[in-house]
């Protein structure tokens, strides 16, 4: 009896301290300011894909001529994915269909885009994709943006 309560209060508190550091990353992720949630679809094909797969929530960070994307459930402490704002281009948007729809978040609006020569779906709330899309467009002055 005493060791299954031992072994209960074990679990009890791993699972306290791993939501606490899940809870810890997020906050010093969006510690320096300019974070958005934002889900990502790396390597798209060509035709679209609305069957919801490959969908994974994360973080996107604004950091200087980049974005970093952090996935939520993870506890590295590095971007998963970095996007330069040189490399981005948009080529169009579109409302999540099928069960895309339930694999993201209720408001999203899905961006297609190429990174250098990848294909890659962006979706966020129409606010983030409003600041997303100034934040490319304001690019310094000789750099190449292309915004569909």
């Amino acid at each position: 009896m005493v060791l299954a309560l031992t072994v209960c209060g074990l679990v009890v508190v791993l699972v306290a301290v791993g939501l606490f550091v899940f809870g810890l990353r997020r906050r010093l992720i969006q510690r320096s300011g300019g974070t958005f949630d934002c889900s990502l679809r790396w390597n798209t094909p060509e035709k679209g894909d609305t069957s919801g797969k490959g969908w994974g929530y994360g973080i996107a960070r604004y950091n200087g001529d980049r974005i970093e994307w952090f996935r939520v459930f993870s506890y590295a402490p590095r971007p998963r994915r970095i996007l330069e704002r040189s490399a981005i281009e948009v080529a169009g948007r579109r409302a999540p269909e099928g069960e895309e729809e339930l694999a993201l978040l209720s408001d999203a609006i899905v961006l297609a885009c190429l990174h250098r020569g990848t294909r890659l779906e962006l979706a966020m709330s129409e606010d983030a994709l409003t600041g997303f899309l100034a934040w490319l467009e304001a690019a310094p002055p000789g750099q190449r943006v292309n915004v569909a």
